[in-house]
């Protein structure tokens, strides 16, 4: 045997790649010996599961499904069925010599060979002729070689009798003595082994086609799941792609807005700074001259005698009364905090690209929504189906081919408009949602009516190689034109409401921003009435034991 049976099996693609032999162990790749089956209906040989169960429970090394096993050996039960396939392919593979002339057959040659179970011996085809058509072998039961009928099938291993009857009712045959042990009740379910085999054979081919109808399904649904994996992995890679995309445009958009923010900052940095160095500068040349004066003051009041102040002292006066008089920035001309909003900058540089809006079933360059087909037709529910495509087919109208990119159409929409559908909120985007679901629906009917009557020409093109019924494609290429028009004007009439809805949504976004500053605004003033009712406590804590003082004092100096 292979080593490492008690290794992982690998996935179920790898198995369907090796194509392995019905009769060959999947874990040793050996012809099997001594199969056992488990409740999953993988068979496995028993040397390969054994020391694999644990607490009775045996998981299966392909699927692990686990498995209940019983009795001291820790294995399922084996699978006589399989077990037959097995010795019956050994014995095919066996010389095998013709009991009358003694002539050996090769393997080629086991196909024209036939077998008595009467006589019990190997025939070839000449003897098989020449012997056993005498009126003495009439009543020997004569087939192929592969079918031929063991001792153990033969005769009962309880009487040694040969087998006669088979009962319906417990699955096995009978012999004579059987069939007279049994109870009257039990032998209405007995019947000749002829009658049985041919019962069991149309049984079996009842089964087999069930089985084959499952298969079928499997395989169906196996490919439909490989198509899903598929699709799953595109719709990974278009999703990551949109991600990597919106979050370059995203980086650019803020980079270039971080660089207009940083001049800003800049810019009233060096505003602000020359202006306070201007201030600074003229307060700094007038405080020498305040000094100069107010020492000039004192000397002049130290010196002059009282002709000369009356004199001199008006003029200082008057001198010290102007200097006060003239405009002497004094305080701050601005703040000195820098603002540059830069957070609302921010956001309004992102919101172009994070605004939703709703997707349309439109696709734009890459062609024409309207019959004439594009590269994916859709099917009802939002799915896409490429049963039929046309190459190059020019777009229906100018201005849908030249508008903007619209993304695919996906089940968000669906999902989407259901959702504001439910709500039932009478607004003009849910009633135009609801008029547009039922023209969509109307146009998606026909096309799809339009589309059956195709693939049925082209099935009749590709299968009689003859239009047989040619004459209905006028009728097709009409309605075709009809439904051109049809969505057409559809699509201006959806296009038309977009300035309208753009207002509304422009209008409620306006409507959000001014709810969101007042609910930050009232959160600040809640703050700050907090704010203010702890320093209160506070002031109210601090001269509490001063006012109780105070109010015993005056207890004691007020009589009762």
């Amino acid at each position: 045997m292979a080593g490492g049976i008690f290794s992982p099996l690998g996935s179920c693609s790898e198995l369907e790649k090796a194509n392995c032999h019905p009769l060959v162990c999947l874990l040793c790749h050996e012809p099997y010996q001594h199969p056992c089956l488990l409740d999953c209906y993988h068979n496995f040989c028993a040397s390969c599961l054994r020391g694999r169960a644990s607490d009775g429970r045996l998981r299966c090394p392909l699927c692990g499904h686990p498995s209940v096993v019983r009795g001291g050996t820790g294995l399922p039960p084996v699978d006589r069925l399989l077990q037959f396939l097995v010795d019956s392919s050994a014995d095919s593979e066996e010389d095998v010599q013709c009991a009358n002339c003694d002539r050996c057959c090769t393997k080629a040659e086991l196909d024209t060979m036939y077998f008595c179970n009467t006589c019990g011996q190997p025939l070839c085809a000449p003897c098989r002729e020449e012997t056993h058509r005498a009126r003495m072998f009439t009543r020997h039961e004569i087939v192929s070689l592969s079918k031929r009928t063991k001792d153990i099938h033969k005769k009962c291993p309880l009487h040694e009798e040969p087998y006669i009857m088979f009962s319906t009712e417990k699955k096995s045959m009978l012999c004579i003595n059987c069939f007279r042990d049994m109870q009257g009740e039990s032998r209405a379910h007995c019947i000749d082994i002829e009658t049985a085999y041919m019962q069991g054979c149309q049984r079996l081919d009842q089964a087999v086609m069930a089985v084959k109808e499952l298969q079928t399904s499997t395989r169906e649904a196996i490919v439909l799941l490989k198509a899903m994996i598929e699709e799953v992995r595109n719709s990974a890679s278009e999703e990551e792609a949109a991600i990597n995309s919106l979050f370059s445009r995203m980086q650019e958009q803020l980079s270039e807005r971080k660089k207009t923010l940083l001049k800003a900052v800049q810019s009233q940095h060096e505003e602000k700074e020359k202006a306070f160095k201007e201030q600074l500068a003229h307060l700094a040349s007038l405080l020498p001259t305040l000094q100069v004066h107010l020492v000039t003051c004192s000397a002049f009041l130290s010196s002059a005698n009282k002709a000369e102040f009356l004199d001199l002292g008006y003029q200082l006066m008057e001198r010290l009364q102007r200097i006060v008089k003239l405009p002497h920035r004094l305080r701050p001309a601005q703040t000195s905090k820098i603002n540059s909003e830069y957070r609302a900058e921010f956001a309004r540089c992102l919101e172009p690209l994070l605004m939703l809006s709703p997707r349309r079933s439109v696709v734009g360059s890459a062609g024409g929504i309207g019959p004439g087909i594009t590269g994916t037709n859709m099917l009802p529910g939002g799915q896409c189906s490429k049963t039929l495509m046309v190459p190059s087919c020019p777009p229906t109208s100018d201005k849908m081919s030249t508008g903007p990119m619209v993304k695919k159409p996906t089940m968000h929409r669906y999902i989407s408009t259901k959702v504001l559908l439910a709500e039932g909120r009478e607004t003009p985007f849910a009633e135009h949602c609801r008029n547009y679901e039922n023209t969509y629906r109307m146009l998606q009917t026909e096309i799809q009516g339009l589309k059956d009557q195709v693939q049925e020409l082209h099935r009749d093109l590709t299968k009689h190689h003859s239009l047989i019924k040619s004459e209905i494609m006028s009728e097709i290429l009409q309605k075709s034109l009809q439904m051109d028009v049809q969505i057409a004007a559809h699509y201006s009439a959806v296009e038309m409401m977009r300035s309208v809805f753009e207002e509304v949504w422009e209008e409620t976004y306006q409507r959000v921003a001014n709810e969101q500053e007042i609910y930050e605004a009232q959160l600040h003033d809640l703050l700050q009435l907090r704010q203010e009712n702890s320093c209160l406590s506070t002031i109210t804590k601090q001269i509490a034991p001063y006012v109780r003082s105070i109010a015993k004092v005056k207890e004691r100096l007020e009589p009762r």
